[in-house]
């Protein structure tokens, strides 16, 4: 089962007990679907929670007669298509006309005699996200959107969002193969959205897969700056034992002066350990900064040593 079928599982829970939410919720799961007219009522999904919602309300708020079937869809997966249809064309008309909505008019908005106050709002929302809305999975990314059939409507839905104080939506629009979209992709306006409509739960999902991919971002850069300081100091290792080589073979590490010969010999007996360590071996021990200034000289008397070599191959 995918997040999104939990988020409408969850949402199909909330409390409808009160009438005036109750025909709130029932308007916006009407109003989004793809059939709405005084002809025809017709609602599909693929969530077997929110068919069970929609056939539930039409028969306790207007007793009209549905017909339900249910069908297999191919795809990757098997995925359930469930159709609820008011049978009768007059329960059509009476429901239609019921929320306000008339033949005459040239193309369907949202009648806000039907949204009666802040509870009401929420409620209708619920019922537009349970009719149109999805959501992707947090563990991927951020994102919810509502697939509207028409742009008047779209253009209402962003509107009515756009006015809900506690949340303060910023909703974008696209278009998507002839279907207007409404979505969020800010992780907090979603969890905000959720929370607002009911969900609160998986609203909790959301925030707790933020809070992990957080950690583990900080924990991944910390990883990666340990092992880029590994890598530097391995390379800076290797570049010096390479000097401390060419000296030896060109003129023998004896050859130094006194304090480079044994810095030089203990680098080479030793070449795990750090500056610090090499300077606290010597005696006296001399700082960290007094290892690298030697060590330094080391690798400039080795890159002379090669000029030089190359100077007398050339001719």
């Amino acid at each position: 089962m995918s997040f999104a079928s939990d988020v409408k599982k969850e949402l199909s829970k909330a409390d409808i007990s009160i009438k005036n939410r109750r025909l709130a919720e029932c308007y916006g799961l009407l109003l989004y679907s793809r059939r709405f007219s005084e002809a025809e009522i017709k609602f599909k999904t693929e969530a077997i929670s929110v068919a069970e919602r929609f056939s539930e309300h039409i028969s306790t708020l207007f007793g009209a007669i549905v017909e339900k079937k249910s069908t297999l869809r191919a795809s990757k997966e098997e995925i359930n298509l469930h159709s609820i249809k008011v049978l009768l064309e007059s329960d059509c008309k009476r429901i239609f006309n019921f929320f306000g909505h008339s033949s005459e008019a040239t193309t369907l908005r949202v009648n806000r005699a039907n949204i009666e106050d802040e509870q009401c709002v929420s409620a209708f929302l619920r019922g537009v996200f349970l009719s149109c809305g999805s959501v992707n999975d947090p563990q991927k990314n951020y994102h919810l959107e509502f697939c509207v059939p028409y742009k008047n409507l779209c253009n209402d839905l962003c509107t009515l969002m756009g006015e809900i104080d506690e949340c303060n939506l910023t909703p974008r629009t696209t278009l998507r193969n002839g279907t207007h979209i409404v979505y969020l992709k800010d992780s907090e306006q979603i969890t905000d959205l959720l929370t607002y409509m009911g969900a609160s739960g998986s609203a909790m999902d959301i925030m707790s897969a933020k809070a992990y991919k957080q950690m583990r971002n900080v924990t991944n850069r910390r990883i990666n700056s340990e092992l880029a300081n590994i890598t530097r100091t391995a390379n800076a290792g290797a570049k010096i034992l390479n000097a401390i080589d060419i000296i030896d073979a060109d003129r023998g590490i004896n050859s130094l002066p006194e304090n480079l010969q044994i810095v030089a010999k203990l680098k080479k007996e030793n070449p795990e350990l750090s500056l610090s360590a090499l300077g606290a071996r010597l005696n006296p021990p001399i700082s960290r900064s007094g290892v690298n200034h030697r060590l330094n000289k080391l690798i400039e008397l080795a890159e002379e040593i090669k000029r030089e070599t190359g100077e007398q191959n050339e001719q």
